[in-house]
Protein backbone atom coordinates (compact mmCIF):
# COMPACT_ATOMS: atom_id res chain seq x y z
CA UNK A 1 0.00 0.00 0.00
CA UNK A 2 1.12 3.31 -1.28
CA UNK A 3 1.73 6.13 1.67
CA UNK A 4 0.09 8.51 -1.10
CA UNK A 5 -2.69 10.87 0.59
CA UNK A 6 -6.17 11.76 -1.17
CA UNK A 7 -6.61 15.03 -2.54
CA UNK A 8 -9.80 17.34 -3.15
CA UNK A 9 -8.93 19.46 -6.50
CA UNK A 10 -10.84 22.93 -5.96
CA UNK A 11 -11.00 23.66 -9.44
CA UNK A 12 -12.00 20.37 -11.25
CA UNK A 13 -14.26 19.30 -7.89
CA UNK A 14 -12.14 15.79 -8.56
CA UNK A 15 -10.55 13.57 -5.61
CA UNK A 16 -7.08 13.05 -6.99
CA UNK A 17 -4.37 10.91 -5.34
CA UNK A 18 -0.41 11.92 -4.80
CA UNK A 19 0.40 15.49 -6.37
CA UNK A 20 -1.73 15.48 -9.56
CA UNK A 21 -2.22 19.56 -9.77
CA UNK A 22 -0.80 22.60 -8.53
CA UNK A 23 -0.79 22.76 -4.62
CA UNK A 24 -3.23 26.16 -5.20
CA UNK A 25 -6.09 23.70 -6.43
CA UNK A 26 -5.79 21.15 -3.95
CA UNK A 27 -7.33 20.88 -0.05
CA UNK A 28 -5.83 17.92 1.72
CA UNK A 29 -4.71 15.48 2.62
CA UNK A 30 -6.93 13.06 3.35
CA UNK A 31 -5.98 9.49 4.46
CA UNK A 32 -8.97 7.93 2.27
CA UNK A 33 -10.73 8.66 -0.59
CA UNK A 34 -14.03 9.14 0.83
CA UNK A 35 -12.99 11.78 2.70
CA UNK A 36 -11.71 13.53 0.25
CA UNK A 37 -14.53 13.96 -1.94
CA UNK A 38 -16.05 15.02 1.29
CA UNK A 39 -13.52 17.99 1.61
CA UNK A 40 -16.68 20.60 0.33
CA UNK A 41 -18.76 19.80 3.10
CA UNK A 42 -15.63 19.25 5.18
CA UNK A 43 -14.51 22.81 4.40
CA UNK A 44 -17.47 24.57 4.91
CA UNK A 45 -18.19 23.34 8.60
CA UNK A 46 -14.54 24.37 9.17
CA UNK A 47 -15.00 28.02 7.94
CA UNK A 48 -18.10 27.91 9.95
CA UNK A 49 -16.48 27.08 13.19
CA UNK A 50 -13.56 29.82 12.60
CA UNK A 51 -15.94 32.41 12.24
CA UNK A 52 -18.45 31.35 15.20
CA UNK A 53 -14.85 31.42 17.09
CA UNK A 54 -14.09 34.68 15.38
CA UNK A 55 -17.45 35.99 16.58
CA UNK A 56 -16.93 34.74 19.96
CA UNK A 57 -13.32 36.25 19.91
CA UNK A 58 -14.90 39.84 18.64
CA UNK A 59 -17.49 40.10 21.68
CA UNK A 60 -15.00 39.07 24.17
CA UNK A 61 -12.84 41.99 22.99
CA UNK A 62 -15.80 44.64 23.40
CA UNK A 63 -17.02 43.64 26.58
CA UNK A 64 -12.93 43.62 27.45
CA UNK A 65 -12.66 46.92 26.00
CA UNK A 66 -15.94 48.64 27.69
CA UNK A 67 -14.65 47.19 31.23
CA UNK A 68 -11.13 48.57 31.15
CA UNK A 69 -13.22 51.87 29.08
CA UNK A 70 -15.32 51.73 32.25
CA UNK A 71 -12.57 51.07 34.91
CA UNK A 72 -10.07 54.13 33.14
CA UNK A 73 -12.68 56.99 33.64
CA UNK A 74 -13.86 55.62 36.79
CA UNK A 75 -10.22 56.16 37.78
CA UNK A 76 -9.52 59.68 36.37
CA UNK A 77 -11.97 60.94 38.50
CA UNK A 78 -10.96 60.39 41.60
Amino acid sequence: MSDEKYWYNLTTHAVERGFESPAIDRAGPFDTEEEAANAPALLAARSRAWSEDDARDDAWRADTDADVSGETSGDTAR
